[in-house]
């Protein structure tokens, strides 16, 4: 490893840190593209990275956000059922996809969740 591509990460680790636990999306909007322009990962690679970042990134986000009685354990619980099981799939459905085919999927949903958020006056 190099030093530039060790700042790379940590720059994309703290801004997915701070746009994760401002937005709530986990990191993954930000780390995906990042790792994809910035560290030249393919596709897949960067969504199964991003992955398994989220979880100390989401688990210490939780923290202070339980501690300030934020979260809504009801939602939470039932989603992170559904959301697991699922997961699981997608994960298997991710190897059978091209990098070219993921990375239109996610720019599409980007966009389409964008646009929505900001049309709602949401953002």
């Amino acid at each position: 490893m190099t030093t530039p591509f060790i700042l790379k990460c940590l720059g994309i680790g703290v801004l997915s840190g701070i746009i994760a636990a401002l937005c709530g999306v986990g990191g993954g909007v930000v780390m995906v593209p990042a790792f994809v322009l910035m560290l030249e990962l393919p596709q897949k690679t960067a969504v199964a990275t991003s992955l398994a970042i989220i979880i100390p990134t989401a688990l210490m986000a939780t923290t202070q956000n339980a501690r300030a009685g934020l979260v809504n354990w009801q939602v939470a619980l039932i989603t992170a059922v559904a959301s697991s099981i699922f997961a699981y799939f997608g994960a298997g459905w991710l190897k059978k996809l091209s990098n070219e085919t993921l990375t239109q999927i996610f720019g599409v949903l980007l966009i389409v969740f964008g646009v929505r958020m900001l049309w709602a006056g949401k953002a």
